[in-house]
């Protein structure tokens, strides 16, 4: 950690302590507003600056300016007055959570983006955490730490040589988990800016019972994602977030599921990809089949399916990949890396005639393939 950060940090911890007889009720913040340097709430904010500069540097940041500029978009048509006080980062990370900070950094991980099988679900997401922001939920939070955790341990966290910028975020969260109160404030909130931004409030509960299906059927279904191990149960979050839907004016009726496919679409394979290498084959499977659903290109996702079932490598795994994989070569959009690896399940299989087709389909398809050399060695050897 340089000096200079060092400095800044303890700074905001010097604000944090100089201010711990600051009391009262917390009003919600309103745009462009910023706190006073003597406040306990500028500490906070110092604090999260820092955090905010790593981030930049980082290297997990997505910068694309089309995807970018949609999430911005979204955020921005939930609520117009707050869009010029909240910074988006999009960072690179498989599972699906989101941060809100109190400075106005708002980290959205791209396992978000790809379950959001809409406009609206996404939408869910960023007015829940926009929420947290305007009616500083940080803030109170925070005091309410203050009340019982020494100021000096509080902030060693961000003095003791955090590593990475995700695990200061997430080091944030687990400090900084917002109640069961504060949670549904927030929910209520973002359906609210949902429905008046002309979003349909209940896609929210969607997305959550999405979540559910996919713990379930997790391999590993006590390893919480970072979302479920900061927020509310999911069942009774969901179940939640129907019913708020059903009491508000639901004249929100925008889904938005075509734009959101078309957008995604170029980030979609690495994304998947990012998901397949966690190895969770049984959740992994959930969420290839809620994306068929939803209607994404199902040639890319049955090739995905194919190659879960060639690394998991169970009894049956086997003949599973070969159907998968032909099943999205007949869907017409198939990426052409489907025939190179059928052809190599079939040949495995023992099935020679098979193989070498596939194998000069992927050849025709993909003239400048990397690995052409290898794969015409593989047709020298079936002759």
């Amino acid at each position: 950690m340089t000096s200079a950060r060092a400095t800044s940090l303890l700074a905001a911890a010097a604000l944090f302590v100089a201010s711990c007889a600051q009391t009262g009720n917390i009003q919600k913040i309103e745009p462009g507003e910023r706190p006073t340097i003597e406040s306990d709430e500028a500490g906070l904010w110092m604090q999260m600056d820092r955090v905010e500069e790593d981030l930049q540097t980082s290297g997990k940041v997505v910068t694309d300016p089309d995807l970018n500029a949609y999430v911005r978009e979204i955020l921005c048509q939930l609520d117009t007055s707050y869009c010029a006080d909240v910074r988006t980062y999009i960072v690179r990370n498989a599972d699906f959570n989101a941060s809100m900070a109190p400075n106005g950094v708002m980290i959205v991980w791209t396992g978000i983006i790809l379950r959001a099988q809409n406009e609206a679900q996404l939408a869910s997401v960023l007015g829940h955490e926009l929420a947290h922001y305007i009616d500083r939920h940080s803030l109170k939070r925070w005091r309410e730490i203050r009340s019982t955790t020494d100021a000096a341990v509080f902030f060693t966290f961000a003095t003791g040589g955090i590593v990475g910028i995700l695990a200061g975020f997430a080091a944030y969260d687990s400090i900084m988990s917002f109640s069961r109160d504060m949670e549904r404030e927030a929910d209520t909130r973002g359906l609210t800016m949902m429905r008046e931004s002309g979003f349909d409030p209940r896609e929210s509960a969607k997305i959550w019972q999405q979540l559910i299906e996919e713990r379930d059927a997790s391999d590993e279904p006590e390893k919480k994602s970072a979302f479920f191990s900061t927020h509310p149960a999911a069942k009774e979050r969901s179940e939640t977030l129907a019913k708020l839907a059903e009491e508000t004016d639901n004249t929100g009726t925008t889904i938005g599921r075509e734009r959101h496919a078309a957008v995604t679409a170029p980030f979609r394979r690495d994304w998947l990809l990012d998901e397949l290498r966690q190895r969770d084959y049984g959740r992994f499977e959930v969420l290839l089949n809620q994306l068929i659903e939803a209607g994404m290109e199902d040639g890319e996702l049955l090739f995905y399916r194919g190659e879960m079932h060639r690394l998991r490598g169970e009894d049956d795994d086997a003949e599973k990949a070969i159907a998968a994989y032909t099943a999205a070569t007949g869907s017409g959009n198939a990426p052409a890396e489907t025939y190179r690896s059928l052809g190599l399940m079939q040949w495995s299989a023992g099935r020679t005639t098979e193989a070498r087709a596939a194998f000069e389909t992927y050849l025709a398809a993909q003239q400048d393939a990397e690995d052409r050399a290898m794969i015409e060695h593989y047709l020298q050897q079936m002759q």
